[in-house]
């Protein structure tokens, strides 16, 4: 004599979510591990604000002005006329990174337009300079 099994409607609604649960951490992990992260200059910049800002993706060079018209490179402060030879020696560490100019929104543009011109003298042509999205 057979035995039949009964099945019950709550066995076949049943979904397996172990394949799924596998893919989404797979996913997680690579996006982890992709997202490339900018660091940041180590002091305060009020930056102004632009309709147009965009975001940079790549390891970025970063050089800040500060509103009394200091230049901080790499998280040290520098004199305008030292900003060549920084930016050559971080461009030759990463070849592929922008330079990024952190002006304060109150710093003065001559500055500005120094450490700009200090930085097309040290070879490098993709300069931005930063701006928040208002």
């Amino acid at each position: 004599m057979r035995r039949r099994r009964r099945y019950d409607e709550q066995d076949s609604a049943q979904i397996d979510m172990t394949s799924m649960m596998d893919v989404v951490f797979i996913m997680l992990i690579f996006f982890i591990v992709t997202t490339s992260f900018v660091k940041e200059a180590g002091i305060e910049v009020n930056r102004p604000t632009a309709a147009s800002a965009e975001r940079q993706e790549r390891g970025n060079i970063m050089i800040a002005v500060s509103e009394s018209g200091a230049v901080w490179i790499d998280g040290r402060q520098v004199d305008v006329r030292a900003v060549r030879a920084n930016v050559e020696r971080l461009r030759a560490e990463n070849p592929e990174g922008a330079v990024v100019v952190q002006a304060d929104e109150a710093s003065r543009t001559g500055i500005l337009v120094q450490v700009i011109d200090q930085v097309r003298l040290a070879g490098v042509r993709d300069v931005a300079v930063a701006a928040s999205r208002p």
